[in-house]
C-alpha cells in the first residue's frame, strides 16, 4: 500500500505521532507501506512558516531532509498532477489540498488526511481524526536532534523526528 500524507498528517506524523489514531501509527510503521509526501506539502510549511503560522513552525529544509532519511518517498509535482485541479469539484478552495487530491487521484493513491472537507472529493482519501495542534518551535529543535540521531544510527522508527526507518524490503 502506498500512503501520501497530507501536510497537518506529515507534521504529526514527524513531531507528533502520539496525536495520530493508533491505526494510522500501525499503518506509518508498517514495512509494507510506503510513505510519500508531496512538495506541495514542504511548499506550504515553507509559505506559512514564513507567514509566521505557530502551527508550522519548522524548518522545511530540515524536514525534508528527515524525511528522506527515513523512507518517505518525495512526490513532485508534475503538469498532470497541475492540470487535473480544475477538473476537481470545487469542494475545497485550499490550493494545497487541492493539488494533494489531483496527486493522489492521478497517481493511484490513498490520500491521509485529517480534513473531512477534503474527504468530500472522490478517490481514493483516508481521513483521520484530527487530535491536536500543528508543530511548535520545540517541534523544530527535536527534529534537528533526530536528524543528528539518524547520522549515527540512532533509532529505528519511521518518523522523522525518530531516527532513521529500519531496513525494510520494497517491492
Amino acid at each position: 500500500m502506498t500512503l501520501l500524507l497530507d501536510t497537518h498528517v506529515l507534521l504529526r506524523a514527524a513531531g507528533f505521532p502520539d496525536r495520530l489514531p493508533a491505526d494510522v501509527i500501525e499503518s506509518l510503521e508498517d514495512p509494507h507501506t510506503e510513505l510519500v509526501y508531496s512538495a506541495a506539502s514542504l511548499w506550504e510549511v515553507a509559505i506559512k512558516s514564513g507567514l509566521g503560522r505557530a502551527d508550522f513552525r519548522i524548518d522545511p529544509r530540515l524536514l525534508r531532509r528527515g524525511l528522506l532519511e527515513n523512507g518517505y518517498r518525495e512526490l513532485p509535482i508534475t503538469g498532470a498532477h497541475a492540470a487535473a485541479v480544475d477538473l476537481l469539484p470545487r469542494i475545497h478552495r485550499d490550493p494545497f489540498d487541492r493539488i494533494l487530491v489531483a496527486q493522489a487521484q492521478i497517481e493511484g493513491i490513498t490520500l491521509v488526511t485529517m480534513d473531512e472537507v477534503v474527504g468530500r472529493y472522490p478517490g481514493p482519501i483516508r481521513v483521520v481524526p484530527n487530535r491536536g495542534v500543528g508543530l511548535t518551535a520545540d517541534a523544530d529543535s527535536g527534529l534537528r536532534r533526530s536528524v543528528e540521531s539518524a547520522k549515527t544510527g540512532g533509532a529505528t522508527h519511521r518518523h522523522p523526528l525518530s531516527g532513521p526507518a529500519a531496513p525494510a524490503s520494497r517491492g
